[in-house]
């Protein structure tokens, strides 16, 4: 590690240069970035306001939203697949916090303080082995959380249907109609990629399973009260609301959640 008297004289050597060629990067280099990174915002501002008011870039989305839909799968940008990827790696709740949050304000936070740390002016490769290994890390683990992002499969509504007619028979409500009706609801919505039902589904979020939800004996208006807005049964829930899928669907999955009191 340099002593200070090296550090001093490599100093003293950079403002000698600075003074003989050229200007130092603060502030003159930070203010010409930062007046780059004004024009970028603008430009794109600019390009998003000329296409949400003159068209010349193209049309508004023609179809608004469906709030209904019970067959779309989200998915995060494909900057956001090794994030998206450690979420099935990390568990909720013991240690999401720590895969989504912890892990990159950690690197983040190192990745800032490594020049302020790091006072070193050899630059060879060969000369840095930690370094180079840790960036060729870090690049093949973004590189592989994203392509696994990438290519990660969710349970299609499909294949979740399949199980209705298994689930009807072993929690007893084949002949009811609108229960099984919900069931198809149930599984084309996507509530199991965070509820479990008899085995089948993701656990996500801290959410329960409800195989046997009607054991609580909550009723088919407070169900459909938690379907339209989970907070206000269950606070701090981060269940999204499903208002959207209207009345007769609700009491619908509201019936079948009712009918669910566990296998036979």
């Amino acid at each position: 590690m340099a002593s200070t008297e090296d550090w001093r004289r490599q100093f003293k050597k950079y403002k000698e240069d600075v003074k003989a060629r050229g200007k130092p990067f603060y502030p003159y280099a930070m203010f010409h970035d930062t007046v780059m990174s004004l024009v970028v915002v603008s430009v794109i501002v600019g390009l998003a306001v000329l296409w949400k008011y003159t068209h010349l870039l193209g049309v508004l989305y023609t179809a608004k939203a469906d709030p209904g839909t019970v067959s779309f799968v989200p998915r995060p940008d494909w900057y956001f697949y090794f994030l998206f990827y450690l979420l099935r790696i990390f568990k909720w709740p013991d240690s999401v916090i720590l895969g989504t949050v912890g892990i990159p304000t950690i690197l983040l936070i190192l990745l800032i303080a490594l020049p302020f740390l790091d006072l070193r002016s050899e630059r060879r490769l060969s000369r840095r082995p930690v370094a180079v290994i840790a960036a060729i890390l870090v690049v093949v683990s973004m590189g592989v959380l994203t392509f696994k992002g990438a290519v990660a499969k969710e349970p299609l509504a499909s294949e979740i249907r399949l199980l209705v007619p298994s689930w009807a028979k072993k929690e007893g409500f084949a002949n009811n109609p609108d229960a099984v009706a919900g069931a198809n609801l149930f599984a084309q919505s996507g509530c199991t990629t965070c509820h479990t039902y008899l085995g089948a589904g993701g656990s996500q979020f801290g959410a329960p399973d409800l195989s046997s939800i009607a054991n609580r004996h909550l009723g088919v208006a407070v169900q459909i009260q938690h379907l339209k807005d989970p907070r206000s049964v269950t606070p701090g829930s981060v269940m999204p609301s499903f208002a959207g899928l209207g009345e007769a669907n609700l009491r619908k999955l509201a019936i079948f959640l009712e009918a669910s009191k566990g296998a036979k």
